[in-house]
């Protein structure tokens, strides 16, 4: 049985609904999932780098294979980590931040922007604290670099994404599958949460699992 671990998004943690929801889901089939904690107990340095360091910690260190389900800039993560990570055998991404820098930046309007790069820290509010946090702009500089991948190892991966995402457009997913044959969009009615369709999400789910289960027997 591959690894099964899931990734979080920007500013959330282990214990957001989604999180939670699929924690519950796989320990009614007795198949365990890791949720790491990507904060790390320090949101103010986080990095994407980071991110990938620690999730590839956890990797088993037999070569066995692994099953990534990432959400929003876990989602990145996940991706980024099967780039590198021949382990990565199954992608599966819940409105994955793809070009997350461009869709975020540009909220934050040019005048706050030059004032966070002036003083290297922006007060962001952390969902899963409930409480605003200093982030670092090291987080951009880092994130920056991973904006020219090319993703380009064929990896199974079905992305599910809401039509009404008011963070991460679906355009972004719609973009990414296009060129890409093994990447399989499934669009919802729904929006960045995607709340309302978990029932379908973790049914899709099941199949991709099974099939990669399947594959790797």
């Amino acid at each position: 049985m591959p690894d099964c671990i899931y990734l979080h998004g920007f500013a959330s943690s282990p214990h957001s609904a989604k999180a939670q929801y699929l924690r519950d889901r796989f320990a009614s089939l007795e198949v365990p999932l890791k949720i790491p904690d990507l904060n790390r107990g320090d949101f103010t340095h986080l990095t994407i780098t980071r991110q990938i360091e620690q999730v590839a910690a956890q990797f088993p260190p037999d070569n066995a294979p692994v099953i990534l389900i990432g959400s929003s800039l876990g989602g990145l993560t996940a991706a980024l980590l099967a780039e590198q990570y021949p382990q990565v055998q199954q992608l599966i991404l819940l409105a994955p931040a793809f070009d997350f820098l461009s869709h975020w930046l540009p909220k934050l309007g040019e005048a706050q922007l030059q004032r966070w790069q002036t003083e290297k820290y922006l007060s962001v509010y952390h969902y899963g604290e409930k409480r605003s946090l200093p982030l670092s702009y090291d987080f951009v500089l880092d994130a920056a670099q991973y904006r020219a991948v090319p993703f380009q190892r064929q990896v199974p991966t079905p992305i599910f994404h809401g039509r009404n995402d008011e963070v991460i457009p679906i355009a972004s997913s719609r973009d990414f599958s296009r060129q890409r044959p093994w990447v399989k969009l499934i669009e919802f009615d729904s929006d960045h949460a995607l709340g309302n369709v978990m029932d379908e999400i973790w049914t899709a789910i099941q199949r991709s699992i099974s099939n990669s289960i399947e594959q790797s027997e």
